[in-house]
This record gives structure tokens, sequence and C-alpha cells, in this order.
């Protein structure tokens, strides 16, 4: 029997190393039928953060597609997402160091489709009829003004690029009907996001490729929506949110709009990356779908018949990148006890094989700690949502009368949510004796259009509060530690994480990762997907400024008294440097410890075993140097 020794929480040895946690895990996505074959992305830490199609084939065999140094990703909007598209054997890809699209016949070397250009390239589809690929661009070519975006063909014989539909400041989800004849897509324009409003169209496509008869479907002021997809028999369908929540609708013959089947739950995400898939056609009458409730993930088939919903029985909790081929199916799944995979299932038996996991390392359940779903009292008597994972590590337990550290996790977005997914990275804190409660706060997707919009005019008010709320909520139920309390967020979470510390006493430390401190510099100083994101969330800027000025960290460093660390991407275009670097110079200057860590080689989120590994540490020790002294 494994003795079990006595050591206070947050000091756990624990087998959960940041390097076993970097080597041993991998990012899953984007997975694709070809035929018999099946291709998906992985994102590989150990070779700089590499992006790198995969091809599995019926006889089990896995092969990389990708050769390096090419890396499968597009920085359309930043974010990117939709870099691929494979068919018939062959790949297109975009490659991110000069975001050209490539063409790549299975067995053979990638070979440029696209000139050398600025055009950026995302979301691809195959217009057979006239052997080109239809995309979204986004064309940087221009200096000091900002990028254009439009829908573009390219050649795949001869690599030319047209335009094919501009005008609007965004784009995405280009789709072609079944027989080539009809395109469907999204567009939006500032200063809307477009899980706020979209608007989706409909064009024929004439004999030359070009488009006639574009139609309005839906969307439009205060209506999202998602992913447009053809049925087999040529009918439209989307997710939208007129309901205020994003349900699956048709459009019939006549163009009238229909209800495939309403329900209080989200059949769609918020639109940061392109290529995210959440349902497809088993047949012309039954859709197989996924669907969020009350922060979990469930995998179900609408029968068009009859309207009605059944549930397929299976272990995954957070279900992305559906796709449909008939009886099977793909995603990438995860639970609170598996790690991310790629899944094929059958769907006429329900059996699903795991075709690749993200973490092949066995961990031991007595080290992983169990997701609690949190409903806890917020402000103006409202309810907001978290999960929150207790301390666990079988070969320890705190003194009698301790109670644990808390770390609070402020997502990014910040319209983006938390799910109950295997994480090794929240793992290693609730092994080494921390409590730790990752936040769906006011603003967070998956519980209605109504949830969504509680961030409206209230960045820094709302988010902060509910992160607030839900550390003393834990006091108060004796869960941890009230002076051991700390909070941490990257991008948007990053500006929750700096708010909360100070405009408020709670914390005792914070961790900052590529985080928001001046919101009139993010205002003026970020890329064009966002650069009027600010309008909803704060108001109009400058007309509004000193609600700007009022609401942001860097304005009120007489009010932060605690510890805060700085970690930060100096390619980063969304959040630059200098957002961490004058509230970091600030702090130092007034006496408060802090410290800045900075990474040369990493953008928006860091992609490098060594810099993923690097940051994890050091947040930690910063943690318990602080709370040694409690």
């Amino acid at each position: 029997m494994t003795e079990v020794n006595c050591v206070s929480y947050g000091k756990w040895r624990s087998p959960l190393t940041s390097d076993l946690i970097v080597s041993a895990t991998i990012g899953l996505s984007t997975p694709r039928f070809d035929g018999e074959d099946i291709y998906w992305l992985e994102s590989r830490p150990l070779e700089g953060g590499r992006s790198v199609i995969v091809k599995y084939s019926p006889n089990g065999e896995h092969q990389d597609i990708t050769p390096a140094p090419f890396n499968v990703r597009s920085r359309v909007h930043e974010y990117g997402g939709g870099a691929f598209l494979v068919q018939d054997s062959t790949v297109y890809f975009c490659n991110n160091s000069d975001q050209r699209v490539y063409i790549q016949k299975v067995g053979e070397s990638p070979q440029p489709l696209t000139p050398e250009s600025k055009l950026r390239y995302a979301d691809f589809c195959l217009d057979k009829s006239h052997n080109r690929l239809i995309c979204v661009c986004e064309d940087h070519s221009e200096e000091n003004h900002e990028p254009q975006n439009k829908l573009v063909t390219i050649n795949i014989i001869t690599g030319e690029v047209k335009t094919l539909c501009k005008g609007a400041d965004f784009y995405a989800s280009p789709r072609i009907s079944p027989n080539n004849s009809q395109l469907a897509w999204l567009s939006w324009n500032h200063p809307n996001m477009p899980w706020d409003s979209t608007e989706l169209h409909l064009a024929d496509i004439n004999p030359d490729g070009s488009l006639t008869n574009i139609t309005l479907v839906a969307g439009g002021e205060n209506e999202s929506i998602c992913q447009p997809e053809f049925s087999p028999n040529g009918i439209l369908y989307f997710s939208g949110d007129r309901s205020l929540w994003w349900n699956l609708y048709y459009r019939d013959e006549k163009g009238n709009i229909h209800s495939a089947y309403p329900l209080d739950a989200e059949f769609g995400y918020p639109h940061w990356v392109f290529g995210e898939s959440v349902y497809g056609f088993e047949r012309e009458d039954k859709i197989i779908c996924t669907y969020t409730q009350d922060g979990c993930w469930f995998l179900g088939s609408i029968d068009k018949k009859t309207k009605s919903l059944t549930d397929y029985e299976i272990p995954f909790t957070n279900i992305a990148y559906l796709q449909v081929q008939g009886e099977e199916i793909l995603f990438a799944g995860s639970s609170p006890s598996q790690p991310g995979a790629i899944v094929k299932m059958n769907l006429n038996h329900g059996q699903y094989e795991i075709l690749k996991q993200s973490s092949n390392t066995i961990i031991d359940e007595g080290y992983i700690s169990q997701p609690i779903p949190l409903e806890f009292p917020t402000s103006n008597g409202k309810t907001a949502y978290a999960w929150y994972y207790p301390p666990q590590n079988k070969d320890f337990v705190a003194p009698e009368g301790e109670l644990p550290p808390l770390l609070v996790k402020s997502h990014g977005g910040p319209t983006a949510m938390t799910s109950a997914s295997y994480n090794l990275r929240i793992q290693y804190w609730t092994s080494r004796g921390f409590a730790f409660v990752d936040v769906n706060y006011g603003g967070s997707t998956g519980y209605g259009r109504d949830y969504r919009q509680r961030l409206k005019g209230n960045w820094g008010i709302v988010d902060v509060e509910d992160c607030v709320n839900v550390a003393q909520y834990l006091v108060k139920e004796g869960k941890v530690d009230g002076d051991k309390l700390a909070i941490s967020g990257g991008s948007a979470g990053g500006y929750t994480t700096l708010a909360a510390l100070t405009f408020f006493d709670t914390f005792k430390a914070g961790a900052s990762y590529y985080g928001v401190s001046d919101l009139e510099i993010l205002a003026t100083d970020t890329h064009k997907f966002e650069s009027r994101y600010l309008d909803s969330l704060i108001g109009k800027y400058p007309e509004e400024k000193e609600i700007y000025q009022m609401r942001s960290p860097l304005y009120h460093i007489d009010k932060l008294s605690c510890p805060v660390i700085f970690f930060q991407g100096l390619e980063d275009k969304v959040v630059p440097p200098n957002q961490a670097e004058m509230m970091y110079n600030a702090l130092k200057e007034k006496g408060i410890k802090t410290s800045y860590i900075t990474f040369a080689d990493e953008q928006h989120g860091f992609r490098k075993a060594e810099n993923i590994k690097k940051a994890l540490d050091t947040e930690y020790n910063f943690y318990i140097e602080i709370f040694s002294n409690h």
C-alpha cells in the first residue's frame, strides 16, 4: 500500500510535471473524410507548435502528410482555422510562414498553388465544375489600411486568384451545393461580431463561375448565423439564434424558413475560428448533430419527419468538428477522464473507435480531479456557472483544518466557454494541492443569447464580478482558503484577471497571459477582426473615452496592491506586447512584486513546448512564494 504523506496544500509532489504535459500532449482537430481515408490536424508542441496533416488508412496506418518545415495554419482574422481541404487524395492547405495555398497529392511533395503575395486564405470548398477552390481571403496589400476581406476563387490548375464577392467587412463559410449550382456564405460588418449579427446569403453559380440571384436568406441585426450547409438534396440548412438559442433551421424551395428542431440548447459556436462543425447529414431526413446544455455537449440525431431528437450514449462530454459520411461520423471528443481524441463512430450499432489520442500517457485516476458543476449566485440576483476541481493526489493529504489555495481561471474571448474536458494543465494544479475553478462568466457561450449578451456594455464588470463571486462563494462554502486566492487568464481573460486584481481586494496574486491593461490602446491598436469589438463590450471610442479609462487597470495602479506576473509573446498582433510592458513597469515602479516573462517567437497563445513548460512552472512557483508568506 502506498504511503500517504501529510503535506500542506499546494506543495504536494505530482507526477504530472510540465515536461510530461508538453511531451505527452498534442492538439487534435479538424477530422475529415476522403472516401475510406480519414485526415486530421495535429498541433505538436515538441515540433515548435507545428501543425501537421495526418492520414489514417482503413488498415490502421497513420501517415504524416505535411513534411517539415511546412506548418498548416491560416492567419485570417489572426485566429485562423479552416486551413486545409482534402478531396480525392489531394490536399490543399495554407502554410503558416508565407500564407500561400499549397497543393499536395498524397505521396508527393507540396507545390505552391497561389503566388507570393500579402493575401491570406481560409475556409475552403471545392467547385469541381470550374476546377477551383472557393474560400475566404484577407488582403493585407495596402499598408496602413484595414485589410480587405472577400470571397475568392483559386484555380486548382493555374493558381489564378479571382475575386468572387466583396463589399462586406467580413466573410465566412462558403459552401457549395451538391450539384455545384449554388453557393451559400456568411457575411457581417463593423461594428458587429459574428455572434451578434451576421447575414446568410445564397446565390446561383453561372456557367462562367460568376454569381447571380444573390438572396439574403436569414440574419441581420440581432441574429447570429453559423455553419450554412446543404443537405444531400440541396436544401440549405443553418444554425441561427432567432429563438435566443443557436438552433437548426432550413430554407424550403419557396424560400420559407423552418425550424428543424426547437430546443433551449446551443447547436453552434461563436465564430472565432473557421472550420468548426456541429451537424451533418446521414441522409436527407436525418441530421446528426452535437449541441450543448449546461456546459456539456451531447451527440444526437434529428429525425426531420417526426421532428424528434434522439441522443447517442457515448462517454464524451466535449464534442467538436463533427463530420458525417453516411452511417459513419468523425469528431474530436474528450471527457473529464478521457484525453482529447479523434473518434470514428458507426451510427447503426453505436460503436466507436479512437483513431488518435492527444496523449497516450496513462495517468492513475488517483491523481485526476473530477469536475463538479457549479451554479453560484452573482451580482444583481443572477446566477453564473463554473466547473470546480478539488485538490486530488492519492499520495498526499493536508494537515487537519487546512484549506487549499484556489486558482480561478478566466477564459478568453470573452465570448468563449469552458467545458468539462480532460485537461492536464488543470490537473497540474489540482495534483499539487490547489483547488481550481474554471468560470463560465456572464458573456460566455453555451447558455443562450441572453447570457451571452450580459457583457454588452459591461465588459470589465460582469465577468470580473462573476470571477470574484465564485471565489467568495467557495470561501463561504468552506472549500478554499480565503487568504490564498489567485486568478489567471489569457487574452480577454487576462484583462478580466487584471481588472479583478485592480478593482477588488479578493485575490492575493494573479497571472496575465497576453492580457489587456489599457482598453484605449486595444481600441486603436489591434487587428481588424476585433477592432470594433469594444463598441458593444464597452462603448464607442473616442466618444466614451472616459469609460475606457475608468475600466482600464493601467489607469488605476494606485488600487492594485498584490503581486502579478505577466506572460507575453513578442509577435502578438492581437494584444501587442506594450499592454503587458506598461503594466509591468507601472507595478515595478510602485514596488509591487511582479515579473514579466517574454517569448520572442510566440504570437497570441503559446505553441512551443519549452515556452508552455516555462510559463506553467513559473506561474506555479510565483504563487508558492507568495502564499508561503500567508
